[in-house]
């Protein structure tokens, strides 16, 4: 019988518990998320005007496509 009281008590309990569990959880994985990315280097912190062009990438350098796919392979049709 008493086992069965602390099993319901703690269930019932744990019920209780989760949302406020879950919003601690939450609010301190927001708060690692944020010194994470907060201190990026690169975000610039004011706003450019409108209209104003900025680049990122360096457009000169580009990646080399090669023209070959695969191998040939001769088949013959069979019916």
């Amino acid at each position: 019988m008493i086992v069965l009281l602390v099993y319901f008590g703690l269930k019932f309990l744990i019920k209780l518990a989760t949302p406020y569990i879950l919003r601690y959880i939450s609010k301190k994985a927001g708060q690692q998320f944020e010194q994470f990315f907060g201190n990026n280097p690169n975000a610039s912190t004011q706003r450019e005007k409108e209209g104003s062009i900025s680049i990122d990438k360096d457009p000169s350098h580009k990646p080399k496509t090669s023209k070959i796919v695969g191998e040939y392979v001769e088949y013959e049709e069979v019916e």
